[in-house]
């Protein structure tokens, strides 16, 4: 995923702009930047690696230094950023969030149509904000540019090009990410998440739609391309990715996982003891199933943040196994002895819950029932790498399916995303039985997209159902 947040300001901008930035670092990436613009130094930018600091850390000496009245952050999921590009469109600095599925397509028609080079990060990949940049610099001006390149990737691309007169904000084509506009008194800002501007002095003012792309000064904002008809927000926004303090097209995500519980209590027949969520993201699913169902809300383990990180951080698998299991600490005395219901946003490899579960029995847990916040994920996500699997065979549903496969069964998709076909019910219990739960029941799709409130044709469900 990855986050941005953006100021235009008739003051220095670079207080507001730090700790904005720094309310995105819930997304769990690895590289972080800011740049600034004033009228005596012109550009700074500052870019450093966060996978072993927390983004303040990192940069408050820069802070200390960096003045300027406009300024764009963020925190990257691999590439560094934001970038300073000198072009025909004079000099600016771009930040960007999405993904490109036809990159190395789009990089061969720049190379033929006479781009040098590009820079080639330690991986071997090209920095998909550099690609951007490039075919931005395609057209005459800028609004033309964004356009272009948010009109030929595949894929979603959010972008924010910052100038020494203002910032460009254009929210993806079909929405799939938020653009959030907050203003006060001489100065306005441009977030991903709405509540990172709240504690600095800001108030919502709206929401970029569709493939808007506005301008943003400190005087106000101004749509420079109208928002389109069709949006598709993605849903695990809401349901695991968003801050539980933020709101998207005016839903909370707080409110919506209380909801998602809710609709989990009232189609369930067990009876456990407690109920419980995986910290941090399955506390507010877990709260709505208690308060629906009457089973006492617990927190039969406590999760140690001082020290270590989302557990989504880590590029190797192993890694990110261990920091799920070692920040997971254990209170004996709700787990001995008792039926426990969890509840955790998503299954994706099953890794993590299987351990968390067979810590549970460990622990002198009597039964472990899993109740996910979402449905069987069944397709790779295409939009938002909300998930690192290289390989839509690291998903634990096509994995089972695989192995239905292997033993002779036809296998077409459509019957195991259909929660009501005996082929779904199959592929639900083979998966409880493989991670070694007492019971598994997925949170229906429509009930999901009853949980959120917005009509279905507005939101992103593909990971689930396909669908594009």
């Amino acid at each position: 995923m990855g986050g941005f947040f953006g100021v235009a300001s008739k003051e220095d901008c670079v207080f507001d702009l730090y700790f904005g930035t720094d309310y995105h670092s819930h997304l769990g990436t690895r590289r972080a930047g800011m740049v600034v613009y004033g009228k005596k130094d012109g550009f700074d930018r500052a870019i450093h690696n966060i996978e072993n600091a927390p983004f303040r850390t990192k940069f408050d000496k820069d802070v200390n230094n960096m003045q300027g009245n406009i300024g764009i952050g963020c925190i990257s999921d691999y590439e560094p950023q934001p970038l300073m590009v000198r072009s025909h469109h004079g000099t600016y600095a771009i930040a960007t969030v999405g993904r490109i599925n036809n990159a190395d397509q789009l990089t061969q028609e720049l190379f033929s149509g006479g781009h040098g080079h590009f820079l080639e990060m330690s991986g071997g990949d090209i920095n998909t904000t550099e690609l951007v940049a490039s075919l931005l610099d395609q057209k005459d001006n800028l609004i033309e540019g964004i356009r272009y390149a948010q009109e030929v990737i595949d894929g979603s691309m959010t972008i924010l090009v910052m100038t020494e007169k203002g910032i460009y904000a254009a929210r993806d084509l079909h929405g799939r990410t938020p653009v959030s506009i907050g203003k006060k008194a001489g100065a306005h800002c441009i977030s991903f998440e709405s509540f990172a501007y709240l504690n600095l002095g800001y108030v919502f003012e709206r929401e970029l739609g569709p493939g808007e792309i506005a301008v943003v000064t400190p005087e106000g904002v101004h749509t420079l391309a109208q928002p389109g008809k069709k949006m598709k927000i993605c849903t695990f926004l809401w349901v695991y990715y968003g801050y539980p303090s933020s709101s998207y097209e005016g839903v909370s995500v707080e409110k919506m996982r209380y909801n998602c519980g809710t609709l989990l209590a009232g189609r369930d027949d067990v009876k456990p003891d407690t109920v419980a969520g995986v910290p941090d993201s399955g506390t507010a699913h877990a709260i709505g199933y208690a308060n629906t169902s009457g089973v006492p809300f617990s927190r039969p383990f406590i999760k140690y943040t001082p020290t270590w990180p989302r557990s989504f951080m880590p590029v190797i698998q192993t890694q990110r196994n261990l920091i799920a299991k070692m920040k997971l600490i254990p209170v004996q005395d709700l787990i001995e002895n008792k039926r426990l219901l969890l509840i955790d946003d998503s299954i994706v490899r099953g890794t993590q819950l299987r351990e968390t579960t067979e810590f549970l029995y460990q622990s002198g847990a009597k039964e472990v029932h899993i109740r996910p916040a979402c449905p069987p994920l069944l397709f790779g996500c295409k939009y938002l790498n909300f998930s690192r699997s290289t390989s839509e065979m690291d998903l634990i549903a096509r994995r089972v399916l695989r192995e239905m496969e292997q033993e002779g069964r036809e296998i077409d998709l459509a019957d195991y995303v259909d929660p009501d076909t005996p082929e779904y019910a199959e592929m639900v219990k083979r998966i409880g039985r493989k991670l070694n739960f007492t019971t598994l029941r997925y949170h229906r799709l429509d009930d999901m997209i009853a949980s959120v409130g917005i009509e279905r044709d507005k939101l992103c469900t593909y990971c689930w159902d396909g669908k594009e």
